[in-house]
């Protein structure tokens, strides 16, 4: 065969040695490590909040009448004892004279059997039911003011009122709603714990005597007081597996309303997390892994279980230990089992620009 034949050949040989040559350069990069960053951290673990006044009540009328006078106004601050509606008081007003005129014809009788009685003309026992029924008569003065101030609706305590569910002239059954009031000096947020949660938080036995907690308000913004968790419902949902929690904010500047919607923020503490940057992990059917560099700067794609999610950062419960390399850049360009060359990084430097609460 002609040596002219077999050029081709060579040819075609050396240039599938050129691109297993190139094919091996790819696989091999230089690629960022590091290792996991062992630190305290504090994370806000958030539950939706309902708030309530610390005493929200309905004031209704206890007489039946025609509503006469409105004192207040919708959204007013009122104090305790300010007077706040009237009810047409006619019927009270006359059965309260009626009461006192009574009073006075028993007053005068004691007075006249007292004399006859010092003259020895009536029995003593005339005398003790003069007073008996002068008594009689002022028990049911006091009674009838006290129906006659039925007509008057005051403030219970210092409070923000809502709506006016009357309006003047409205004729009113015993009973009827008037309006709601809310005492706002501190508020009550009630907010649900998934029952895992629950028992972590009741079992931690370093958890401090009053957990403080924190709100973000509507607005993005974290109230300025700070709350503690006073009272744990004593049964869970069990539609939904949930405990109740109640934590107390103090609200000096009256910023918070019954009916108002928040996030509690209850901070979690970690000793001697795990953490690593978001950015290392890749998900594959909903599960979380990291490539692990072995001696040999090979690749080893581990599962990983997260405990808490952060800013750029996961925080480890299970997969990692503090001394495993994991990769940090290029995760899409491998495989596992791809051996690579390493550009270690401190974990430090490699967390400089991640967003990360320490305490």
């Amino acid at each position: 065969m002609n040596k002219l034949a077999f050029l081709p050949l060579l040819i075609l040989a050396l240039a599938a040695c050129q691109h297993e040559e190139e094919h091996h350069h790819e696989v091999t990069p230089k690629l960022e490590v590091t290792t996991p960053l062992v630190q305290d951290v504090t994370v806000d673990r958030e539950y939706v909040g309902q708030v309530h006044a610390s005493r929200h009540i309905e004031l209704r009328a206890l007489e039946r009448g025609y509503l006469q006078e409105i004192y207040v106004d919708e959204g007013q601050t009122v104090s305790k004892g300010q007077r706040m509606f009237k009810i047409l008081p006619n019927i009270y007003e006359a059965e309260l004279q009626i009461t006192k005129a009574e009073a006075e014809i028993a007053e005068i009788e004691l007075q006249n059997t007292k004399l006859l009685a010092d003259e020895k003309i009536v029995a003593p026992n005339e005398l003790a039911m003069a007073r008996a029924k002068l008594n009689r008569a002022q028990a049911e003065v006091t009674l009838a003011e006290a129906h006659l101030d039925f007509t008057n609706i005051r403030a219970p305590y210092n409070g923000i009122m809502d709506h006016l569910e009357a309006r003047e002239g409205s004729l009113l059954e015993e009973g009827e709603l008037l309006t709601t009031l809310s005492d706002n000096s501190k508020m009550w947020v009630y907010y649900s714990v998934p029952e895992a949660e629950y028992l972590d938080y009741v079992q931690n036995k370093d958890k401090p005597e009053k957990q403080h907690v924190r709100l973000r308000i509507a607005n993005g913004e974290v109230f300025d007081q700070e709350g503690i968790v006073e009272a744990i419902e004593g049964e869970f949902d069990h539609e939904t597996g949930n405990i109740e929690f109640r934590a107390t904010f103090p609200n000096p500047d009256r910023i918070l309303r019954h009916g108002e919607t928040g996030n509690v923020l209850m901070p979690i503490p970690y000793e001697r997390a795990i953490v690593i940057p978001q950015k290392a992990t890749f998900e594959i059917l909903d599960k979380k892994y990291v490539y692990v560099v072995d001696k040999e700067n090979r690749l080893e794609q581990r599962a990983i279980v997260i405990a808490e999610e952060m800013p750029h950062v996961y925080v480890i419960r299970e997969g990692l230990t503090p001394d495993d390399r994991i990769l940090i850049e290029g995760l899409r360009k491998v495989r596992n089992g791809d051996v690579i060359d390493v550009e270690f990084q401190e974990p430090e430097k490699a967390m400089s620009q991640l967003a990360l609460r320490v305490e």
